[in-house]
This record gives structure tokens, sequence and C-alpha cells, in this order.
């Protein structure tokens, strides 16, 4: 939109743009190794320790990894990961605007049906250099991962790929809950959600217990694959993941699913006529 080499000044194509103009003359700067090497002990404290906020997360980077980081600092680097402590919130009453929070709707509802609820989650993962989001679509009952993404942004639009992707192979659910993140709670989401008759769902902030489920997958993942690479390209992290999750599916018991997969949970608790089809 701004053309640097016209004769109208930046200033004032920032201006009639009505955009600042500091971000037109802003470079972005990669993450440094310094910050990168903080954001995965970061990772590893918030899945052990997930009520921790920043100043319990400074206060543990040194005294697990001795790694100095003010409590500022962190703040910042959980904003970058998309990392929030699972605790209460300061001023939870207030919403972005335009985007609706929807009710928690699982409460006393005993999930046995696959394609009753499915649940959506998005969570940091850490490569060489750099990092990347991974976003997955769970079959609560039977916790197959039905669909999921690696991508480099935290925008709406892959979640609504992946969401849209499940509904295309599996059918539609009852129920899709999510957190209340901002790729959750944008419009395109909702309406991909509500527009196909499903109910949407989204956890209370801070109520780590709903969305339990998500949690431990991603702690599978990592400790399971992730914490045992250095993915070097964003192409390596997507193709070892896929790797992983098609494992996990087929091949890896789950003590509370009877010692079954995911993959035989999920197929055993489709209702009849849908097998039948």
């Amino acid at each position: 939109m701004i053309d640097r080499q016209h004769e109208l000044p930046i200033a004032s194509q920032a201006r009639l743009l009505n955009i600042s103009r500091a971000t037109v003359y802003y470079l972005p700067r990669p993450v440094s190794p310094t910050d990168l090497a903080v954001m995965r002990h970061m990772d590893e404290l918030h899945l052990k320790y997930p009520f921790m906020g920043a100043r319990q997360l400074s206060r543990q980077l040194l005294r697990e990894a001795g790694i100095h980081a003010g409590r500022l600092h962190v703040r910042t680097l959980m904003i970058r990961m998309g990392m929030e402590a699972l605790c209460p919130q300061p001023g939870t009453s207030q919403r972005q605007p335009g985007h609706k929070i929807y009710p928690y709707l699982l409460r006393h509802v005993s999930v046995t049906r696959a394609n009753q609820v499915w649940a959506l989650d998005t969570t940091y993962i850490p490569m060489a250099k750099g990092f990347v989001y991974l976003t997955a679509v769970v079959d609560v009952a039977s916790r197959r991962v039905l669909t999921h993404k690696t991508a480099t942004t935290l925008e709406a639009c892959h979640a609504v790929e992946i969401l849209e992707q499940a509904m295309a192979c599996f059918g539609l659910p009852e129920i899709v809950n999510t957190d209340q993140g901002s790729q959750f709670t944008a419009s395109d989401f909702t309406a991909a959600v509500l527009d196909r008759g499903c109910k949407f769902s989204m956890d209370g902030r801070g109520a780590w217990r709903d969305n339990v489920f998500v949690e431990r997958l991603w702690r599978s993942v990592k400790y399971e694959r992730v914490y045992l690479k250095a993915y070097d390209s964003v192409a390596a992290a997507r193709a070892d993941i896929a790797d992983y999750f098609v494992w996990y599916n087929m091949n890896r018991p789950h003590s509370n699913l009877r010692d079954e997969t995911p993959e035989q949970t999920y197929l055993n608790l489709l209702p009849r006529l849908a097998q039948a089809a």
C-alpha cells in the first residue's frame, strides 16, 4: 500500500491510509537465539506448572535453568508464544470489541460418543531457529486427532481450515469447544461453527479442566516427539508432527481408553448407522 518511490511523502501516505507512520518504517527482526532458548525453557515449565504467570516463571527460570529474565520480558515472550497462566486473570470481564465469548457447555455433560464433542486448541512448538504454532481438532470421547495444522502465525484462518477439513472428512460434531484465544473468537471461526448448526462452547478463563484432554495431548506430542528433535525448518516440523499423529492415532495405546488406540476407540464409539453407511 505504501509506495516508497511516490512523490507523496511516506508520512502523508500513512496518514491517508490511517495507519501509524511507525509501522511503515518498522522492519521486523527475528527472535534472538537467547530469547529462543528462554522460550524453550518457558514452554517446558508451562507444561509442568501451567498455573505460573510471568512473575513465577521468571523466578523458576532462574531457579531451574539459571536464566535471568525479568518479569516484563517473560510476559512479552508469553504473549508472543500465545501462552497464558491457567488461573484467574485481571479484567476477565473485558472482552475484545467485536469478539463474542460463548458459555462453557460441557459442565456435567457425559461425553460418550464419537463426534459428540470436538475440542480445538493451539500450542507453541520450538524449533532449532524460530518457532511455529500447532493447532489440532480432537474428538474428546476417543482422543483421536482428526485434523491438525502447523503454521507460522496464530491467525483464525488456520483454525477455520482444519475445522472445515474435519467436518468434510468426519461429519458434523454436536459441540465444538475451544479456549478464548483470538483465533477462536474471530468472526470467521465462529461462523464456521454456528453456520453448520453446531453448538459453540468456550472454556472459562483460567479453567484448565475445561480443555484438559487437549492439554494432555500437547504434553504427549512435545515430550514424545518435539523435545527430542531440533527442527531446522517449518517443513521438517510439519512432516514430523504429522508422522507423530499418525502413530498416535493408530498405534499408541491410551490408558484411559482401556489400552485401545484413539483410532480403535473412535470407530467403536461411532453410532451404528454411521458405521454401516
